[in-house]
């Protein structure tokens, strides 16, 4: 198996490990020393591994679906971006929806003694959107409750503090492309300062 291939299964490993709560094999993708900078969270890896049980424990799930990685190795480093859509089926002011949030998973991965895991993942934010669950029902969300929310991802955010999450001021999106084009450019710098092989 190739590094590329190995890389792809890792984050693909990791995503479902997330979806379906299987702790332990979510644990095994991420470094001890890794981070992790989401909507909802921006910590190390161990902490959005705790804080991931914690939100699926007050049943607050979600699933992502990925669309194929891309991958980028030089030698012992690795970057990968996976375009994703995180889907949400919720009630929002009584009204069940599908609220989803098109995002691009961006991860640092590192092999250490032979092993690919890994250092950090940061989502860009895209855009959102919601659709009631069942045609023909309306939600309306007045403009004022997402007048302090970004536009990539205004939904979404309203929603994660509806249920208690804060939500960052700083992340990355394609609303700002300046700090995402930092974050591009300091991130394949990082891969290609590694040692070589």
């Amino acid at each position: 198996m190739s590094d590329t291939e190995r890389i792809t299964q890792l984050i693909l490993h990791e995503r479902q490990g997330r979806d379906r709560g299987w702790w332990e094999q979510l644990e095994a993708a991420y470094w001890p020393d890794s981070r992790v900078h989401l909507s909802w969270y921006n910590g190390s890896g161990p902490g959005f591994i705790a804080g991931s049980r914690n939100m699926i424990g007050r049943g607050d799930t979600s699933v992502h679906r990925m669309s194929p990685p891309v991958v980028h190795v030089v030698g012992d480093r690795g970057y990968v971006e996976a375009p994703t859509g995180v889907e949400f089926r919720v009630t929002i002011d009584g009204v069940l929806v599908d609220l989803v949030s098109r995002t691009r998973l961006n991860y640092r991965v590192e092999r250490r003694d032979g092993v690919w895991k890994i250092l950090s993942l940061d989502a860009i934010y895209e855009r959102d959107t919601i659709t009631p669950a069942v045609p023909g029902t309306a939600i309306t969300i007045p403009q004022e409750r997402l007048a302090g929310f970004r536009p990539a991802l205004a939904l979404i955010s309203y929603y994660l503090q509806s249920r208690g999450y804060p939500v960052g001021d700083n992340l990355l999106g394609d609303d700002q492309p300046r700090a995402r084009d930092a974050f591009y450019a300091e991130v394949l710098a990082w891969l290609h300062a590694g040692p070589q092989r």
